[in-house]
């Protein structure tokens, strides 16, 4: 693949989409990796290129291009100013095999929640390592948080390969420390390759500077590896919680299809997992009864089946009460209510959260009250739980988590949808954490 392969699209029909998010050390060139793919991908409007130009040239860049490819992502005045990422910035792109959605993520370990928030939803998470410095520290902290995190496959790119000569030893010894916290951490799809984001190597076209490397670039990587969708829509069970209610009453137009426009009631809502088809049994939860699908409506056209992640209506047997809230689940594996379970929590606001605190619990489309007890802060230095009673901005801990109504939880190392919850403070509505259920 060349980089005139790559260009700005609209999201193809039968095109699969794919999220990725870029973490690492300050420094390390996470920006300018990003930059990099999006001005290859042709994803840069023309004024842009000339504003980023113009700031390049203030700031006394000259190298390769003539532009910092940094600056495509730096939106923020404080990060153009300061050369670093603080926010999380969102980027769209297309090749002609698949649509990407990227997040540059932070490096500061002051924005550890910002990395959390970027990586939460992503299909592959990029960790930057620099190849004269190997890898440090923070490199552990955010490998930790992309394995509590369970994203399901990591690259580890090694990056600045040209500072180091293009030197194979040097590339072996870092891939071998990597693999190793890799394994401490049980990450099992680790990806490791040697790239120059500034110079171009390995990004999109094979560097003819690393002949030693075997491996599939950057873009060809994330292109092949499957989505967390392919992979729920294969392997994961049926699970939709429901949005609303959907029942559309009213006269019929001449020569409208009368099915399409008939009284009906459905629950609508978004497939978090699996695949649905009428005829199905589920079961509606907390309730815990079971039914049959009798019909199905995608963007109001009827449909057989339906899978993770279209939104979908979904018609059944019996008249039950399937309203916001509720969970449908394929009746051999619908999950058992619950009022208590333990968590991870990745504590996302300023105000901290303490043992004991009376907060709202939302998952999927419930929300219920609930109380959070702190049983211990993760040091993710020493990747290890200590004693403790509350967390504080960036930390990640674990609680027991009790609610006042039932909720359909499942482990999050089964699903992310049924596995993942928010913390919320219940008089401003803010976010206070996100959890994860343990098993």
């Amino acid at each position: 693949m060349t980089t005139a392969t790559l260009r700005q699209a609209q999201r193809p029909v039968g095109q699969t989409l794919f999220r990725f998010a870029t973490a690492g050390s300050v420094d390390d060139g996470k920006s300018t990796l990003v930059g990099r793919l999006l001005h290859d991908a042709k994803a840069i409007l023309a004024d842009q290129l000339e504003q980023v130009a113009r700031t390049s040239a203030e700031r006394g860049f000259a190298h390769g291009t003539g532009f910092d490819f940094a600056l495509l992502t730096d939106g923020l005045r404080a990060e153009r100013e300061q050369g670093i990422t603080i926010d999380v910035a969102y980027r769209y792109f297309a090749t002609d095999r698949r649509s990407f959605i990227l997040a540059d993520c932070p490096g500061h370990v002051q924005y550890t929640r910002n990395m959390v928030t970027g990586s939460a939803t992503a299909d592959a998470v990029i960790v930057l390592v620099d190849a004269r410095k190997g890898v440090l520290e923070q490199t552990r902290r955010h490998l930790a948080v992309v394995a509590l995190l369970r994203v399901p496959h990591v690259i580890v790119a090694v990056n600045k390969i040209d500072l180091v000569e293009f030197d194979e030893n040097v590339f072996a010894d870092v891939e071998a420390q990597a693999r190793a916290v890799a394994a401490e951490l049980a990450i099992e799809d680790l990806h490791v390759l040697p790239v120059s984001a500034l110079e171009g190597d390995n990004i999109v076209d094979h560097s003819d500077r690393t002949p030693w490397y075997k491996g599939p670039s950057l873009i060809e990587l994330l292109e092949t590896l499957p989505s967390e969708d392919e992979l729920e829509t294969a392997y994961e069970p049926f699970r939709l919680p429901v949005q609303l209610v959907i029942r559309p009453q009213g006269g019929l137009a001449p020569g409208l299809d009368a099915d399409v426009f008939r009284d009906y009631r459905a629950s609508a809502g978004r497939i978090a997992s699996g695949r649905v088809r009428v005829g199905d049994r589920v079961t509606v939860l907390p309730a815990g009864i079971e039914t049959t699908v009798t019909g199905l409506r995608i963007a109001g056209e009827t449909a057989d089946e339906a899978s993770a992640p279209q939104s979908v209506a979904i018609e059944l047997a019996d008249d039950v009460d399937a309203a916001r809230g509720a969970l449908l689940a394929a009746s051999d594996s619908a999950p058992a209510p619950t009022r208590e379970f333990d968590a991870e929590l990745f504590q996302l606001d300023a105000r901290g959260l303490a043992s004991g605190a009376r907060v709202l619990i939302k998952h999927g489309t419930s929300t219920v009250q609930g109380i959070v007890q702190i049983t211990s802060r993760y040091d993710l230095d020493a990747l290890a739980h200590g004693d403790a009673a509350s967390l504080d901005v960036n930390d990640i801990g674990r609680a027991r988590v009790r609610v006042a109504a039932d909720l359909t939880v499942e482990p999050y190392a089964q699903g992310r949808a049924g596995g993942s919850f928010l913390v919320i403070h219940p008089s401003d509505g803010a976010t206070l954490a996100a959890g994860t259920v343990l098993g």
